[in-house]
């Protein structure tokens, strides 16, 4: 057997899959836009083998509402163009959107994948993450000088946001009875913990908080089944760690956040990142109102900030988006592309609570706690950034709500073939036949 031969039977399409996932889990805090990279190759992957019929669309309802979700919002983007007659102009600025038009074609090939060796990596993978986090968290802070930590994503609100997602994906794993060595899960989390406080972005800070309650109550029976003496100890000292590494950075942070406060309330200034968050609001609901329905088009969201804050605060600033999510979207698509917007979140828990609520199959309620925190990360983070449309947030929504929608409530499907990763299956099929 010549090594080639050995390396394509070891290589099969299942196996390949949990290598793929391994690196969609950890690269987005620690290797940044490489998360990119490797889900869009992985779906033109994809598209290539459905074209050439080795696989084929798992057509399942949960993937159903979601795909309708999110092909509403693509719409609902095209229309506002259309409307507006920017279609020529904004055809560059639809290129993120393909990032989530992908949805239904990942998602077929996911499910391939068995769904306890799925769950696995993402907890594994999430852990790996979060110790990278904290190495590169220090390494900048504390050796670079850098004020907040940026890790792999190259801005500390996405490299926070990211790194968050791992930390509760790590802690539902710990709780959910996936891995029985829960103790180096919750020292991962820790790890995570502290990279998302060095990131300096408050916002995700309470995202943090909020994800963190709501894996608690849902694995609430478990935790309360589990070793307490032995969690509180664990969770005690980690605290005290926490605490002792990080209160620095958050008493700084603080004082920032009242400083600007009192800049913006007594001086009117609006310069600093209150200030300037503050102004892009007041602008963005002036711009909604101007065009309720349909909103400005994608590529207006820079020159209506401009123009705003030249002409209310007499500052040269710009922006393409209006750091809060819904804002941004009311503005560049009005009501029709905000609803739609948030159709993609409202279907995603619609599908997590069902199952939550009639499943006690640990991998199912595993899948909907991760579409539950994804969904609480980035709505809280939302509120003050970027919600969609940034190429590292956009490919880790799709990687948590494609493996999450598939573990809770999707069914597996077998890949279909010639090639030799598909012999178990073709075989099946024949004796079938016969």
């Amino acid at each position: 057997m010549n090594p080639f031969t050995s390396l394509r039977r070891h290589l099969t399409a299942e196996k390949i899959n949990l290598y793929f996932s391994m690196v969609c889990f950890f690269s987005p805090p620690v290797l940044g836009s490489v998360v990119s990279f490797v889900f869009h190759g992985g779906a033109l992957w994809s598209v290539v083998l459905l074209a050439a019929g080795r696989r084929r669309l798992n057509i399942d309802w949960p993937m159903v509402a979601m795909t309708i979700a999110i092909y509403a919002y693509g719409a609902a983007m095209v229309l506002a163009s259309i409307v507006n007659g920017t279609l020529r102009v904004d055809v560059a600025y639809f290129l993120p959107l393909i990032t989530l038009l992908l949805f239904p074609i990942s998602y077929s090939t996911w499910s391939i994948t068995d769904k306890a060796a799925l769950a696995r990596i993402a907890v594994l993978a999430s852990a790996a993450a979060c110790a990278g986090a904290l190495v590169l968290a220090v390494v900048q802070y504390y050796w670079i000088g850098m004020l907040r930590a940026e890790g792999g994503a190259g801005n500390p609100i996405v490299f926070a946001t990211v790194t968050c997602l791992a930390v509760v994906i790590c802690l539902a794993g710990a709780l959910s009875g996936l891995e029985k060595a829960w103790e180096p899960l919750i020292v991962a989390a820790l790890a995570g913990v502290v990279a998302t406080l060095y990131s300096g972005s408050r916002v995700v800070w309470v995202a943090l908080l909020i994800a963190v309650v709501a894996v608690l109550a849902i694995n609430r029976q478990r935790f309360a089944r589990a070793n307490m003496r032995r969690f509180l100890v664990v969770a005690g000292a980690a605290s005290l760690l926490t605490a002792a590494m990080t209160s620095p950075i958050i008493v700084d942070r603080t004082h920032v956040l009242f400083d600007d406060w009192d800049a913006l309330v007594t001086k009117g200034d609006h310069s600093t990142p209150l200030g300037l968050r503050v102004g892009l609001w007041d602008i963005g609901l002036e711009a909604f109102r101007e065009a309720p329905l349909f909103g400005h088009g994608i590529s207006a969201s820079r020159g209506l900030s401009r123009q705003g804050f030249k002409e209310h605060f007499g500052l040269s600033q710009g922006f393409n988006h209006f750091h809060n999510g819904f804002l941004t979207a009311l503005v560049q698509a009005g009501l029709l592309g905000a609803t739609a917007l948030a159709a993609i979140f409202v279907v995603a828990i619609w599908n997590a609570t069902r199952v939550l609520r009639f499943s006690a199959d640990p991998l199912e309620r595993f899948g909907a706690t991760m579409i539950v925190v994804t969904v609480i990360v980035y709505l809280v983070g939302g509120l003050g950034g970027i919600l969609v449309g940034h190429d590292i947030l956009d490919s880790t929504l799709m990687v948590f709500l494609i493996s999450g929608t598939y573990l809770a409530c999707g069914r597996t499907v077998p890949p279909i073939g010639k090639s030799s990763c598909d012999h178990g299956p073709v075989r099946q099929l024949e004796l079938t036949k016969t």
